[in-house]
């Protein structure tokens, strides 16, 4: 232990002790927390350093692409299986607790030719998921409102979609019903360590002690770990998204062309992201962005010309540098263990991730 920090773990009050204590309070971080106490009863405090659920998890689209049943050919898209197969019954489970609908649902989506590489549609196949290929006649057929000429898409009736916002708060609801200890506003300062275990860490005027420790902070998670001589390479991306409320509902499935994308809520309102943008810690929507996301659906969707902007919002997306992310114990102690660098990814993957935590 650093004897640097023996005073201010003897003068500041101690919290209670969980099972767990997981630092980060986004979508990942309240999925473990939610399977810890929902399936195996463990005590968990959770510590965010704001306020719960409002940073990438929420600013995300909520998109769930299709997977392969049986053959899966690489972990990612092994980790996305597992995460297709526990959302349905994650979905009913919290809303059974909490009664609150996040508007899980197989609603199909179309890729746009000229943004799938060729090796995507190869793993399509190899992996054995459904799809076909559609001409501009036969999109329209089933998106009428679609524009004209449009090109070539691939038809992939399994993708899903999850209403961001719905989701978080059902897990934020379902975790204070079942007994997690959700602190907000308490971001970690301090950590004490006594050879390779964690023995507590510091947040605000409380010094909270756990057998194990979990860091789930996505894009702020080298930024914590720092102090302990640890560095896992995730940075934050910017992503700007705009929400549009037409005044009929003008699509059902999502329509998607390389990292840009439509998606209909059952509401009628339709979601238009997104960028992605190395700026650092600076959140916010710029005009530039904005507009140019405002042609991308017009281009597609011309019927949306006239629609209002309700809403414009940014997330910064934690991309590790390896490309795909960490999960488990952080190499050099015993009872720290890390979930972070989901980047795109986060809530297609974080049933699985939370599971597997």
């Amino acid at each position: 232990m650093s004897a640097s920090l023996l005073p201010l773990v003897q003068k500041a009050p101690m919290a209670t002790s969980p099972d767990v204590l997981i630092i980060g309070g986004g979508v990942i971080g309240l999925t473990t927390a939610f399977y810890l106490r929902h399936d195996m009863n463990r005590r968990v405090t959770l510590l965010e350093r704001g306020p719960l659920a409002r940073e990438s998890s929420w600013a995300g689209a909520g998109i769930i692409p299709p997977a392969a049943r049986t053959t899966a050919k690489t972990p990612m898209t092994r980790l996305l299986r597992l995460s297709v197969e526990l959302l349905p019954k994650l979905s009913a489970d919290l809303r059974g607790i909490t009664g609150i609908d996040n508007e899980f649902r197989v609603c199909g989506g179309i890729e746009l030719v000229s943004g799938i590489p060729d090796a995507t549609v190869e793993l399509w196949r190899a992996e054995g998921i459904e799809f076909r290929r559609l001409n501009a006649d036969e999109l329209r057929r089933l998106e009428p409102h679609l524009a004209a000429g449009i090109e070539d898409g691939y038809f992939l009736p399994e993708m899903a979609q999850v209403r961001n916002p719905r989701h978080l708060a059902a897990l934020v609801s379902a975790c204070r019903r079942l007994g997690v200890e959700l602190v907000e506003y308490s971001p970690v300062t301090e950590w004490v360590h006594r050879d390779n275990r964690v023995e507590s860490v510091r947040a605000g005027q409380m010094v909270w002690s756990a057998e194990r420790f979990l860091i789930t902070a996505g894009a702020w998670t080298d930024e914590l770990i720092a102090p302990l001589g640890c560095g896992l390479q995730i940075r934050p991306i910017r992503g700007q998204i705009v929400l549009i409320r037409p005044t009929k509902p003008l699509l059902r499935r999502i329509i998607s062309h390389g990292l840009d994308y439509l998606v209909p809520r059952l509401d009628g309102r339709i979601l238009i992201g997104s960028t992605e943008e190395d700026v650092g810690f600076h959140k916010g929507n710029t005009t530039e962005a904005v507009e140019r996301l405002r042609r991308f659906a017009y281009r597609l969707v011309p019927d949306l010309e006239g629609a209002d902007i309700e809403m414009t919002w940014s997330g910064l997306r934690p991309e590790a540098r390896r490309g795909h992310p960490h999960l488990g114990r952080m190499p050099g102690f015993e009872n720290l263990y890390v979930a972070a660098g989901h980047f795109r990814s986060g809530l297609m993957l974080s049933a699985a991730t939370g599971w597997l935590m």
